[in-house]
């Protein structure tokens, strides 16, 4: 889930090799397209779908797509945009939380997703968290829970430093707030093995979060510092497509490795 010049792609083999316990899908900012869902869903048990503007976007063409994408027997990862550190500066962070779950809330009930259903809230900086980034995303989890649905974060699962140690992004929330279901993406090579589907299945524990609910595996483009062992498993433009499927901004994913078929409880 990266900025349009980053769009997210994965060359994949079938999910028929994968081992049973592991489900696969895959997310993007922009939507497939209705023709190309029953391709996709050859491969994929789930994707992402989000309830407002996908970052970099000015709108979002996900809105009204459930029903059609429930159709095709897509699970879901329910995604609502967060914002950035930037944008939470000299701001009430708590405030802005509520006002953005209220949004997400109200989004997904639109959209006609089930109670009980989890929203992930899209935290794209890794690192530990500042100060007003715990605030922010402390009371979306709180005001998410308190309604209809649970809170969920998408976020880092990569170390880095903290002081006089190393602290991954998910680590942090996990500490913080232990109720909320997570979404880790690494795609530091190993543990990810790059683009591919492991014939043996891939455990989302794996992800350097033991409790990792989904596992973001493999972004694209390859980000060169921690792919470079798995270079070979990208496409020669250093992105990735759908299997037999033609190249375009369409097929090209992230790829997740999930422990169930619909996470988000969507359906």
């Amino acid at each position: 889930m990266k900025y349009p010049a980053l769009l997210p792609a994965i060359l994949i083999t079938s999910l028929t090799a994968v081992a049973q316990s592991t489900y696969i899908g895959f997310d993007k900012n922009g939507y497939p397209g209705d023709d190309l869902l029953p391709a996709l869903h050859r491969s994929f048990a789930y994707t992402g779908y989000w309830l407002n503007d996908p970052p970099g976007m000015t709108s979002n063409p996900w809105v009204g797509k459930r029903s059609v994408v429930r159709a095709a027997g897509f699970g879901f990862l329910i995604l609502f945009d967060g914002r950035l550190d930037a944008q939470l500066r000299d701001q009430d962070g708590a405030e802005l939380g509520r006002e953005d779950a209220a949004s997400a809330i109200r989004a997904a009930k639109i959209e006609g997703f089930p109670s009980g259903a989890i929203i992930f809230l899209d935290q794209e900086e890794g690192g530990s968290l500042l100060p007003e980034q715990a605030d922010y995303i402390g009371a979306w989890i709180a005001a998410v829970d308190r309604s209809i649905y649970k809170a969920g974060v998408y976020c880092s699962g990569i170390a880095a430093p903290s002081g006089p140690r190393t602290m991954s992004t998910a680590q942090d929330i996990a500490t913080h707030f232990p109720v909320a279901k997570l979404w880790v993406w690494n795609d530091q090579c190993p543990p990810a093995p790059g683009c591919v589907v492991p014939s043996g299945g891939l455990d989302p524990a794996k992800s350097g979060f033991p409790q990792a609910l989904v596992w973001q595996y493999a972004q694209s483009p390859r980000r060169p510092e921690d792919t470079a062992a798995c270079r070979q498993t990208y496409a020669e433009d250093d992105r990735c497509y759908a299997s037999g499927l033609p190249r375009s901004d369409q097929t090209q994913i992230d790829l997740n490795a999930g422990r169930s078929p619909d996470p988000s409880r969507g359906r």
